[in-house]
């Protein structure tokens, strides 16, 4: 059995907005108190205090008007905070803020409470809210939980998770041969191929770029906390919610035809945050969505019974000739886009030169799996 998500655009009455928006408030209400009375009995014991949220009902009144379901998940991820940052996956769970935090809450599904119709998706005392289906759930999965979320431009979604059995994998043997690509990071283009060919990114956010600063202008000039500072902000909240989803459709839509195109892909293990961070390139980096892409094409691949390699970052790809094997230094900075090997004299291209050692690589790890490659 696999899980797997389903995101709709919701479209809420009047009454169901007010119920969504007190799930919200409550729900980081009672994060906010069960943390506070957390750290506190941990400062006067030295122990850690288990509470539920039942407890802040009688004080509390008003959480009696949210889905429980909604609160009681709100205990669950709070304990998983404290797991993590026990473990030094994560950092100390903080105090959730208003305007900060994002508005959200996740219902189980228990006898049917939650469902998605042809144009409707039932949630707990919500009733039937009015949803784009545009994606059915498969037959035979079942629905585990739906987590209802409010954008910052003032939309509903509900991503729905559902369980399903996974789909059986047609047998490869070892002396069936896979088609293999090699793709490299490009942050002129998006990434190069072996083959030379070099991928474009839309660019979503250069597009809008001038739109975004003209808007941003326009909300500073705004006095903060009245009606035309709140329009401004949700016109510059949708400007950023659309170059957001363009980004996403296009990496979605690449990430499927290399999946159904190739049996196996070789990408370098870049950190798309470092280098954000330390080569100037912070606007470029973010914008392309490399590592979104990433993301969307493992999970593809690996559904159809499909490899994605990951080759460690710090193999020098872009300093090895791809004919000789002879290792040039000189190629780590970054101006320098083609270079000629001193021993063997091949011209390279820097991306497709280690493209093509990215591929070699990763046919040698496939090799050690007992996979034959073209």
């Amino acid at each position: 059995m696999i899980l797997r998500a389903a995101k709709y655009r919701l479209y809420p009455n009047r009454s169901q907005e007010e119920f969504f928006s007190k799930c919200f408030g409550c729900s980081r209400f009672i994060w906010n108190k069960m943390l506070e009375d957390k750290e506190e009995y941990y400062r006067q014991n030295g122990k850690t205090l288990n509470v539920t949220p039942a407890k802040y009902k009688e004080e509390y009144p008003f959480l009696k008007e949210a889905d429980s379901l909604a609160l009681a998940n709100v205990q669950l991820d709070l304990k998983s905070a404290y797991n993590a940052w026990f473990n030094g996956n994560a950092r100390k769970p903080r105090f959730k803020s208003k305007k900060k935090c994002r508005a959200s809450y996740t219902t189980n599904n228990q006898k049917g409470t939650v469902a998605v119709k042809e144009d409707h998706i039932r949630l707990p005392k919500a009733g039937l809210v009015k949803a784009r289906i545009h994606r059915p759930v498969p037959e035979g999965a079942t629905l585990k939980s739906a987590t209802v979320s409010r954008s910052a431009s003032g939309r509903y979604y509900c991503s729905v998770l559902f369980e399903m059995p996974e789909k059986e994998k047609q047998p490869r043997g070892a002396v069936e041969k896979y088609r293999v690509i090699g793709l490299d990071y490009s942050s002129p283009h998006f990434y190069v191929d072996q083959d030379g060919h070099a991928c474009d990114e839309p660019h979503c956010l250069r597009q809008k770029e001038k739109k975004l600063a003209r808007l941003s202008r326009q909300l500073s000039r705004k006095k903060r906390g009245s009606s035309n500072s709140s329009r401004a902000r949700k016109k510059l909240a949708i400007l950023h919610e659309q170059i957001a989803n363009s980004r996403e459709d296009f990496c979605h839509q690449l990430s499927r035809k290399t999946a159904n195109s190739c049996d196996a892909v070789i990408v370098e293990d870049l950190s798309m945050k470092a280098m954000a961070g330390s080569l100037h390139l912070g606007k470029a980096t973010n914008d392309n969505g490399f590592g979104m892409f990433r993301r969307f094409l493992k999970y593809k691949l690996e559904e159809q019974g499909k490899y994605m390699i990951t080759v460690d970052r710090y193999y020098a790809s872009t300093q090895t000739c791809s004919v000789c094997g002879t290792k040039n230094p000189e190629t780590k900075d970054l101006k320098v886009r083609k270079w000629t090997c001193p021993v063997c004299g091949t011209v390279h291209d820097r991306d497709r030169n280690s493209a093509v050692n990215l591929k070699q690589e990763g046919i040698r790890i496939l090799e050690e799996k007992n996979v034959m490659v073209l």
